[in-house]
């Protein structure tokens, strides 16, 4: 009995082990084919070193990773999608040690601008997370977004004027999907692990919110000449 219950243990690890290794590798075909149907290059792994970005979301856990990297011009904005995990790890009274994991797809885009850590996530999705931040949950004239939405930035002057009302209203209308983080340089727009064939609407979301940065905020923020924000601040002027 006890050999026919070690070879059930070997069994079972292996069955477990070759799943992963079978859905790990059918993610990665997936994301592939998506990859060329969006025009954008692929790789399982991580050529940019996507952790070195300045998102707290990529600090958290005890351990963390990226892999299955799309990178390439999207609707004319240059962007990056990828998959992004960390995981906790914890302690029992016995001594034993396990792992908890959580998985993202993100999207991030590099803009003209310097701009302030900012996070915007709808109430109770992600929203955990940003308590993690140490930053205050900024509250707005329009109630029905404060209720929405928990925004957190250490300037509160800068996060006025990114979140205006047209943004608010488009935050509002755009779902409730997406997370978004503003640091530096760079956008992110980042969900749960999604499905190859749902990252479309997360590259949407980046870009929509690219889109939608007030005019006030690309004149006291933005770094570059016109011609390089993106198309709807240049047809509007929002730069000199």
């Amino acid at each position: 009995m006890e050999v026919l219950f070690v070879v059930g243990i070997v069994a079972l690890v292996a069955a477990v082990a070759y799943l992963a290794y079978y859905f790990k590798k059918k993610r990665r075909q997936e994301l592939a084919l998506a990859a060329r149907q969006l025009g954008l290059q692929y790789s399982d792994s991580d050529p940019f070193s996507l952790l070195a970005l300045p998102f707290q979301l990529l600090t958290r856990g005890d351990g963390r990773g990226t892999e299955n990297v799309m990178w390439g011009t999207w609707q004319d904005t240059d962007l990056k999608e990828f998959d992004y995990w960390y995981y906790d790890e914890s302690t029992d009274s016995k001594g034993s040690r396990s792992r908890t994991y959580h998985r993202f797809s993100c999207a991030v885009t590099e803009l003209p601008a310097s701009c302030a850590h900012l996070t915007i996530a709808r109430e109770g999705l992600l929203t955990r997370m940003a308590d993690h931040l140490g930053f205050h949950d900024i509250e707005f004239e329009s109630e029905e977004f404060n209720r929405a939405f928990q925004v957190k930035c250490p300037d509160r002057k800068f996060a006025n004027d990114v979140v205006d009302a047209r943004m608010m209203q488009w935050l509002l209308s755009a779902g409730e999907r997406w997370a978004y983080e503003l640091s530096g340089s760079y956008l992110m727009c980042y969900t749960k692990r999604l499905k190859p064939l749902e990252l479309t609407p997360l590259l949407g979301g980046l870009k929509g919110f690219e889109g939608h940065i007030p005019r006030v905020a690309w004149s006291l923020y933005g770094t570059g000449p016109a011609a390089n924000l993106p198309p709807e601040s240049q047809e509007k002027g929002f730069l000199p």
